[in-house]
């Protein structure tokens, strides 16, 4: 009787959350699938092409150019986040004073959207920049490091919260033990500290990375795209990322439609089998406490 009745509370509580998630993810994804493989103007007049809108796709220069700068910028990003985000949580777990309102601050700018950030970053940035008679849009790496100051503004401080609980939760005894022993500071923490907090930096790589592939409305409203550079497959939207630019091409005209949802398809694929390896990489280096 009691298997029964937990059986049905299984279905009853589950059933919910189930469905939700297919109509929500599971019938869209699938639905999009299938058109990219065709032409369509609107979902119901979708015509099968094949493979024709995937060999449009990694045949668009604007694309493989994005898929690159983003790749980039997302190895830069993780790197640049990680590093500082860290750093600020261990100086915020030593015990100063106020460490409590430092948190709050370096967190708040998570709140604030990423439309938002955009269009108050790019005025920052030409305001400093009109002192050396240049703007942000001028040169193609004004346009990266100021996607990745903006990036780093936004993220570090909830990267800081992972790793705080990450740090918390290295036991006391294992410090303890490593300082009896004459283990030093830089010991200490690359010998015990790190490995205890593999857990930690496994979500905030994995958030990171994803979220630097996945960038679009801060890019959108910082940058656009622009500046435009000219090559021999033609005109190059040279801060373009690879979310903005499936969007670009979605809305460019019904023709290239199908071409978009390829290209999304192809991102999908490539953020996931990413995921899934730095997930299998860092995991194995966690350790059992």
């Amino acid at each position: 009787m009691m298997r029964n009745k937990r059986k049905i509370s299984f279905v009853i509580f589950a059933l919910p959350t189930f469905v939700a998630f297919c109509i929500g993810f599971l019938y869209p994804f699938i639905q999009g699938l299938y058109l990219s493989f065709c032409h369509f103007v609107l979902p119901g007049d979708a015509q099968w092409v094949g493979l024709k809108n995937y060999v449009s796709a990694l045949q668009d220069p604007n694309f493989l150019y994005a898929f690159g700068f983003t790749t980039l910028f997302a190895v830069v990003s993780v790197l640049t986040i990680n590093l500082l985000a860290f750093g600020v949580a261990y100086a915020l777990t030593r015990g100063i004073k106020g460490e409590g309102i430092f948190r709050t601050v370096f967190f708040m700018p998570n709140l604030i959207g990423g439309i938002v950030l955009g269009y108050i970053w790019a005025l920052i940035f030409d305001g400093v920049l009109s002192y050396f008679n240049t703007y942000l849009l001028a040169k193609t790496a004004y346009g990266f490091w100021g996607l990745l100051i903006l990036m780093c503004w936004q993220q570090i401080g909830y990267m800081m919260i992972i790793y705080i609980a990450g740090l918390q939760s290295v036991p006391e005894g294992m410090l303890e033990a490593a300082r009896i022993d004459g283990a030093g500071k830089w010991q200490t923490l690359l010998r015990v500290t790190l490995p205890n907090m593999m857990p930690s930096i496994t979500i905030c790589v994995f958030l990171t990375m994803t979220n630097s592939f996945k960038l679009f409305d801060q890019n959108l409203a910082l940058t656009g795209g622009m500046p435009s550079a000219f090559t021999e497959g033609g005109i190059i939207n040279t801060t373009e990322m690879l979310a903005l630019n499936i969007y670009k091409t979605f809305y460019v005209g019904a023709l290239s439609r199908g071409v978009a949802q390829a290209k999304a398809v192809l991102f999908f694929v490539l953020v996931a089998v990413l995921a899934l390896l730095q997930l299998r990489y860092t995991g194995k280096k966690e350790v059992q406490q």
